[in-house]
């Protein structure tokens, strides 16, 4: 048996266990290509999808989340970033200011399934900061629910978020300018991996003339 195949069955496993009892699924978003293929030395936490009567509930459980190891975040993709985000930045704060057993070197990781290579695949995030508010003092790309991206700029104009490397590409700016992402609170989380995967392609490719820092507060 490889090791994508025990991947998918452990991970099976484990939401089976972490309901005691009750199956419950986490639906990951998808993609065609792995940022990362494997974490070492991990801890799952979950944010599942429930309905309790007309509200949409983003049930987050982190028994199994030790601080001292890497983190990663299976989410459902149908959850709304307004109700995710939120439990994102309450277990970020959890690890940053744990003392006693913090591991400095370790990461936080999105998950969601490579169609193509029929295996998990990860994302990074550990040194990414979230906001639910807008900022309204810096330029700034935001994508929309309905996948247009809106640029603040000297000019303010839309255009789909396929065009965004060469939309990069013909900027030319001050090189220690740093641009600001920020995404609809409305978005799915499942649209909101599809633009985090297509933005971390981009910058793996380092796009000259443009200086993006994940460390930058997102801005929701």
């Amino acid at each position: 048996m490889n090791n994508t195949t025990m991947k998918y069955i452990t991970l099976f496993i484990t939401l089976l266990l972490v309901s005691c009892g009750k199956k419950e699924d986490v639906l990951l978003p998808k993609s065609d290509i792995s940022i990362v293929k494997d974490v070492q030395d991990h801890s799952p936490i979950y944010i599942f999808f429930k309905v309790e009567g007309k509200d949409t509930i983003a049930d987050l459980n982190r028994k199994s989340a030790i601080i001292s190891t890497n983190w990663i975040f299976n989410i459902d993709k149908r959850l709304p970033l307004k109700l995710v985000i939120p439990q994102v930045i309450k277990m970020q704060d959890k690890k940053r200011n744990e003392k006693m057993h913090q591991n400095e070197e370790s990461e936080n990781y999105y998950s969601y399934a490579d169609s193509i290579g029929k295996n998990l695949a990860f994302l990074p995030f550990t040194k990414v900061f979230y906001k639910m508010e807008i900022a309204n003092n810096r330029s700034q790309l935001y994508f929309k629910k309905n996948g247009m991206i809106k640029y603040s700029g000297k000019k303010t104009y839309d255009f789909p978020k396929s065009n965004l490397k060469p939309f990069l590409d013909s900027l030319v700016i001050n090189p220690k300018a740093q641009i600001t992402f920020s995404y609809d609170k409305n978005m799915s989380y499942g649209d909101y991996m599809q633009c985090k995967i297509l933005l971390k392609t981009i910058i793996d490719k380092k796009i000259p003339f443009v200086f993006i820092n994940e460390e930058e507060e997102f801005v929701f």
